[in-house]
């Protein structure tokens, strides 16, 4: 936690502070241009719907895929494996945003004094499923990163459409075809449309599945480890 925020003004805080800037940036910026969210009647809750999941994935598979550059010296002892460094980088911002989820949603709620009928148990699948995704993309970046290094860049600019193709802005439902069955194939939309329909009680995300977007996150996930374990001797000696 001290090496992650220690170093920003607000440390630890900036966990909490940047989701709550996207959010009150995306209701007030369409809350101008519409009269309601595609779901309810409340923007601020339809964005953290959205963006919160999507937040997840991306901090945690970042920094899942940079463990083994910032944790390289520690590797050398005999006692610590990469495979400690994935696993703690993982813990300890899974947590952090598992934090920020509740927070975020106690507050929007207590607000704006919503009355909803949460499943949490369709909350924690769908932050489980965004999770699983980003421990499998970050465990294969974590190699890919430290053998070839113009792969972060590369990887950075194929991630840019990434925001507006998991459907945050809007739910997957208003999507025409073939778009729609084009971007079913993108996993966050999985996972984005399970945690709103935990927190919509009248929303049936049907479409969303959980065996693809675990599938999805395992094929790297081993990928990853099959390539670590061949050569992270040799990483930690670049």
């Amino acid at each position: 936690m001290s090496a992650t925020y220690g170093r920003n003004a607000f440390g630890y805080g900036w966990a909490i502070l940047e989701p709550v800037a996207g959010i009150a940036l995306l209701s007030l910026v369409f809350s101008v241009a519409f009269r309601s969210p595609s779901l309810g009647t409340n923007f601020p809750l339809f964005y953290a719907s959205g963006l919160l999941p999507f937040m997840a994935y991306m901090n945690v598979s970042q920094k899942v895929a940079q463990s083994i550059r910032f944790s390289r010296q520690l590797i050398f002892y005999p006692g610590v494996t990469f495979v400690d460094a994935l696993a703690a980088r993982f813990l300890l911002n899974s947590i952090t945003q598992l934090l920020v989820f509740m927070i975020l949603l106690t507050l929007i709620i207590q607000m704006f004094d919503l009355s909803l009928i949460l499943d949490i148990n369709r909350l924690a699948l769908g932050l489980v499923m965004a999770l699983w995704l980003a421990l499998g993309v970050g465990t294969l970046n974590a190699y890919l990163l430290s053998t070839f290094p113009p792969w972060e860049r590369a990887w950075a600019i194929l991630n840019r459409p990434l925001f507006i193709v998991s459907c945050v802005l809007f739910i997957f439902d208003d999507i025409p075809e073939p778009f729609q069955g084009w971007l079913w194939y993108n996993p966050l939309v999985h996972c984005v449309g399970m945690v709103r329909s935990g927190v919509y009680a009248t929303y049936d995300a049907s479409y969303a599945s959980p065996a693809y977007a675990f599938a999805f996150g395992a094929v790297p996930m081993a990928l990853g480890l099959v390539f670590l374990h061949r050569n992270h001797r040799t990483i930690i000696n670049l």
